[in-house]
């Protein structure tokens, strides 16, 4: 093995570690966090807030958890400098994180619960062969591109499209899926350089 592949090797299972530990704190800073509590199977509340009931799932169910933590800069919502790491915000993280990651064919209802303290939202958009997530073009904006949106979980205690998910509050969308990969991701600016997406594939 010539030294380039070996160092190309290495490269690798070092963003792979990386990227286990990253996964591994942000569940323990979730759960430790005690924000946000399940009620049960499709119901949720924020601390000291109402709750928020998610209807049953048509088809395929996906549970998605979108998470920050950390200091803005700049105004809510705005965009601090990430320093070229995946998940970190300014002195923070954020996360979207979608369970289970593979499902059948057909009808999915995506279940979106904010357990961050920003707003958030999640968009569904097809995913090109040979391309995985996080690859997008991030606009002068600070977002990407939703051509081809197959659908998007943005309001508050509500299915489609909104004015984004507070922290606290649940929101759902039912999409109608393809066998196919896709990407999830929060297009908040800045969100989508700061780690928001994960792949969700559909088979047959």
């Amino acid at each position: 093995m010539n030294t380039h592949r070996r160092r190309a090797v290495w490269s690798a299972i070092a963003i792979a570690a990386a990227a286990l530990v990253l996964g591994i704190a942000t569940t323990g800073l979730m759960a430790a966090s005690g924000a946000f509590h399940r009620t049960g199977p499709t119901s949720w509340r924020a601390q000291g807030g109402a709750r928020c009931t998610a209807p049953a799932a048509k088809g395929s169910a996906v549970d998605v958890t979108v998470w920050d933590r950390g200091h803005m800069t700049g105004g809510p919502n705005r965009p601090a400098p990430n320093h070229g790491l995946p998940g970190w915000y300014g002195m923070g993280m954020m996360r979207l994180v979608a369970h289970p990651a593979t499902v059948p064919a057909g009808k999915v209802t995506l279940r979106v619960v904010n357990a961050g303290t920003l707003t958030h939202e999640v968009i569904v958009l097809p995913l090109s062969a040979g391309r995985t997530a996080g690859e997008r073009a991030i606009g002068s904006d600070g977002r990407v591109s939703e051509t081809g949106s197959l659908g998007e979980a943005s309001r508050n205690c509500g299915s489609g499209a909104g004015e984004g998910i507070a922290s606290g509050a649940a929101a759902w969308t039912t999409v109608t899926l393809p066998p196919g990969r896709y990407e999830l991701v929060c297009n908040v600016p800045g969100h989508y350089a700061a780690g928001m997406y994960t792949e969700l594939d559909v088979a047959k």
